[in-house]
């Protein structure tokens, strides 16, 4: 029953980095965060279907680097959003740490148990 629930997370994940590739805005910035969301993915697609890919070695510097890409690209969009621009900005950070914690969550955690 947990499986059907990771398949329908990747489904999400791999919809949502499709459309922003499709719809999204085509910066150096935006392209580098879908590059890495693609081996973010694969590491989690491996971790669901018990694939062995690659190394561990670099599972590990993926989920690190992953990590660290999508916490400082979501306090970056955060802070230049338009959406948000009334809120004080410690709300904002806030608001999307908050907010990546709850859709990223699960990503992380997948490819954590992958790697390590």
């Amino acid at each position: 029953m947990v499986e059907i629930f990771w398949y329908i997370y990747l489904g999400l994940l791999g919809t949502a980095a499709i459309g922003f590739l499709i719809k999204g805005e085509k910066t150096l910035f935006y392209m580098v965060d879908f590059i890495i969301s693609i081996f973010t993915w694969l590491g989690l697609f491996g971790y669901v279907t018990h694939t062995t890919m690659l190394t561990l070695v670099i599972w590990k510097v993926v989920f690190v680097g992953g990590l660290l890409w999508d916490i400082v690209f979501s306090l970056i969009k955060g802070i230049k959003s338009e959406e948000l621009e009334e809120m004080p900005i410690s709300i904002r950070v806030i608001f999307m740490l908050g907010t990546t914690l709850i859709l990223l969550g699960p990503l992380y955690y997948g490819l954590f148990k992958y790697a390590f």
